[in-house]
């Protein structure tokens, strides 16, 4: 699915914000992205999605890279940001449709799958609103269904609770659980660590723009020593300790 070889990179060249990391993301599982701010989160998504290009290192979808063919490379992948970025001009409706567009989908495909998404994040009424009528929460509620409606092979996920409520965060989770069941990988980027010790597979615990733990949560503590340790003692233990 995703695999990450010795990458390097950042906002300049001469400056690089993370240094050679390596890890994968399997069909069929999640895996967690945690780390402090600053720690090179964003900048290892940004790096993925192909927003920033690597100054060195080897980043693959199914085997395909960005250079190989963007197109088909981003097709296999669907971004839920934690900032929402909407097209003011456009409504709920022409969002989703536009999605479904860029995707490819055929409309026997995506229209009952939209239809059950507008059902489940309550929705339905606001197919005609427009962005500028929307909470935080509710723009947050069209970026994860366009996500959903796509359901792609590989689902990058940053920090997507903030702003929603609780049963919009049920569902969430539950529809990236069925996509996990259907063979999706999925990275998850969050500070919600019991959500992600609940739900994830394999971590990547970054700080300093280094990997400083990686694995199961098994492996991560016998990595740290600390046999008995949550995530969060984990993160905890690495925000402390220089563990490179």
């Amino acid at each position: 699915m995703l695999e990450i070889k010795h990458l390097t990179g950042g906002y300049s060249p001469h400056q690089p914000v993370i240094h050679d990391i390596s890890f994968t993301v399997k069909p069929g599982e999640i895996v967690g992205l945690i780390g402090l701010n600053g720690a090179g989160k964003s900048t290892t998504i940004k790096e993925i999605l192909g927003f920033l290009r690597p100054t060195s290192g080897k980043i693959s979808v199914d085997g395909l890279t960005m250079d190989d063919d963007p197109d088909r490379f981003k097709k296999h992948l669907a971004y839920i940001p934690e900032t929402p970025y909407l097209y003011p001009e456009l409504t709920l409706r022409e969002h989703l449709e536009l999605t479904a567009m860029a995707y490819g989908l055929q409309e026997s495909e995506w229209r009952p799958r939209m239809d059950s998404l507008l059902e489940e994040f309550q929705m339905t009424k606001r197919l005609a609103w427009y962005p500028t009528t929307f909470s935080k929460g509710m723009r947050q509620k069209v970026m994860v269904m366009c996500a959903f409606l796509i359901q792609p092979r590989l689902l990058i996920v940053d920090e997507p609770f903030v702003g929603l409520d609780p049963l919009a965060i049920h569902s969430l989770l539950n529809h990236m659980l069925e996509l996990k069941k259907k063979g999706t990988g999925i990275l998850l980027c969050t500070h919600v660590l019991a959500t992600a010790e609940k739900h994830g597979d394999r971590y990547v615990l970054l700080k300093d723009g280094r990997i400083a733990l990686k694995g199961t949560l098994a492996e991560m503590q016998q990595q740290a020593g600390l046999l008995q340790a949550s995530l969060d003692d984990l993160f905890v233990h690495v925000a402390k300790e220089h563990i490179l």
